[in-house]
């Protein structure tokens, strides 16, 4: 129950900002609905597509396995057109997230990285670790639940806060 308010939360703030969703049942093959996605973006002229893959755990890998697929299914469709893969990091995660960093790598091929919920106690400094042995650069940082929450990064404003002095 939770997943599906979450998901219809999402989609209803999506909705707002965005030109359409594409989406499927919960047990819905990932691969094709993002194939389905990525087909009515080209018949509407929609230039970005976004493909929330939330929810895997970088220790279930069938998980992990479908983010090759989808990969797949983007380059197939896409060809050269530039593809930006980003990594979601939850602040709250500590060391953890250097273990989620090395698998989503593998998997899913990433380029950058957002790292939210720094609106709590959490200061998010295992990010540190994780862009030295990855050279993964952070772009956004969220600091809420809304979509202006989302900010570009700033690195002297996060290592301020790291060391408290914000």
């Amino acid at each position: 129950m939770g997943f599906l308010l979450a998901l219809a939360k999402t989609r209803g703030r999506l909705g707002r900002v965005l030109r359409g969703l594409v989406g499927g049942r919960l047990d819905d093959d990932a691969a094709a609905v993002l194939y389905d996605a990525l087909q009515a973006a080209k018949a509407r002229g929609v230039e970005v597509v976004i493909a929330d893959t939330a929810g895997r755990m970088h220790t279930r890998f069938h998980l992990m396995e479908e983010l090759g697929k989808l990969r797949r299914v983007v380059g197939k469709m896409l060809g050269e057109h530039p593809v930006q893969t980003v990594l979601v990091l939850d602040a709250s995660g500590g060391q953890n997230g250097l273990f989620q960093a090395r698998a989503f790598l593998e998997g899913a091929a990433c380029n950058r990285i957002i790292l939210t919920k720094l609106d709590g106690t959490s200061k998010g400094g295992f990010v540190l670790a994780i862009t030295a042995e990855t050279k993964l650069p952070v772009s956004y940082v969220g600091t809420g639940e809304d979509l202006g929450d989302l900010e570009p990064f700033d690195p002297n404003q996060f290592a301020r806060a790291l060391v408290g002095l914000d």
